[in-house]
């Protein structure tokens, strides 16, 4: 609960260093931003990375060129929330909208910038990441440009699903798979589960996923894959081509395309020839672009994504490194998404 001025908030201060702290209340003197109270912020497998790895992806040294903030900063990228305030110039949303927030932040100046390319804007960062605020917070404010409202029929809690669903659409929707093609996700973690509800919902009659744990592979097949497989146990090459009558998922096959979600930690060893004499393409795939999360917020309204059973545990702020991180470091397979009930931790009694 805030007390005059301050308010709890989960820092990152360094490496496995996260802490529940006290820090001023944002003030609304943007006139295109709006004031967010969050409802409920999901912990991303970047969040993870950054706690044990240390400040890859925050700002530690050098501020970062939008924000100009470095660590400690306060945490949150996939959340939804309740419009506190709104700006002088803002007019999509009022006080008390339920939304979500689209969190890349990009300077609208660069390159890809001017050709719409948000994602890949050269100074690209993230609000719960590179400034800004956070959704692990009691209030925080954001331009306008990231605040998407939710249906009536989409809750708060699935407002919080939106961020890494949108990044599978994504990755579905620039990819040339096409209705009729088979697809073939490998790996049944959160952003492969998204994979597949996104292909779900883009009407694919034949996905297959390849995880290598039993939990997951349940995951899997309950939000839509028409088959699972054990790459350590069967060949995976072989079950693909019986899965899809001899002609083969997207990426296997000459002139198929491999789309690459994840971020690798250490330079990866392509064998080229492989992908030159099969005429096979490699497209990477940052985050998600304009219009996806309106897609997936209208497919989850219609019925057609239903993400719900991605939350397999809800905590409050206070409980978010040990019943947060730490389960997803060591019980991972049993969870897809925990999500933090921030209103719960901070509404006054």
């Amino acid at each position: 609960m805030a007390t005059n001025s301050i308010m709890p908030a989960v820092r990152f201060h360094g490496q496995k260093d996260i802490r529940l702290e006290s820090i001023p209340i944002p003030k609304l003197t943007t006139p295109s931003h709006v004031l967010i109270r969050p409802a409920f912020c999901g912990i991303c497998g970047s969040d993870l990375h950054e706690y044990l790895g240390g400040a890859n992806l925050i700002p530690s040294e050098n501020p970062h060129p939008i924000t100009g903030e470095t660590l400690p900063l306060t945490l949150g990228h996939e959340f939804s929330g309740i419009v506190e305030d709104v700006g002088d110039q803002v007019k999509g949303v009022k006080k008390g909208d339920r939304v979500c927030v689209q969190p890349i932040i990009y300077d609208d100046d660069c390159r890809s910038c001017k050709r719409g390319l948000h994602n890949c804007c050269d100074k690209n960062g993230f609000v719960g990441l590179s400034g800004w605020g956070g959704g692990l917070s009691e209030l925080m404010a954001v331009p306008e440009s990231c605040v998407k409202k939710l249906p009536e029929n989409v809750s708060l809690e699935v407002g919080a699903l939106i961020e890494p669903l949108a990044v599978g659409w994504h990755a579905v929707d620039i990819s040339p798979w096409k209705k009729g093609d088979a697809a073939l996700v490998l790996g049944g973690g959160p952003i492969g589960l998204a994979v597949v509800q996104a292909l779900v919902g883009r009407g694919c009659d034949n996905i297959i996923v390849s995880e290598v744990s039993g939990k997951r592979r349940q995951f899997a097949k309950q939000f839509g894959a028409t088959h699972v497989v054990d790459p350590v146990k069967e060949d995976i090459v072989a079950r693909v081509e019986e899965l899809t009558g001899g002609l083969g998922a997207d990426a296997l096959k000459a002139r198929g395309t491999l789309v690459n979600i994840a971020v690798w930690e250490k330079r990866a060893q392509l064998q080229m020839n492989e992908i030159v004499f099969r005429e096979r393409g490699y497209m990477g795939v940052a985050t998600y672009s304009l219009g996806d999360f309106e897609a997936v917020l209208e497919a989850i309204s219609s019925g057609r994504m239903k993400p719900e059973g991605m939350i397999t545990k809800k905590i409050k702020l206070d409980e978010v490194v040990e019943e947060g991180f730490h389960t997803l470091i060591d019980d991972k397979e049993n969870h897809v998404k925990i999500l933090v009930d921030v209103a719960g931790s901070t509404k006054k009694s």
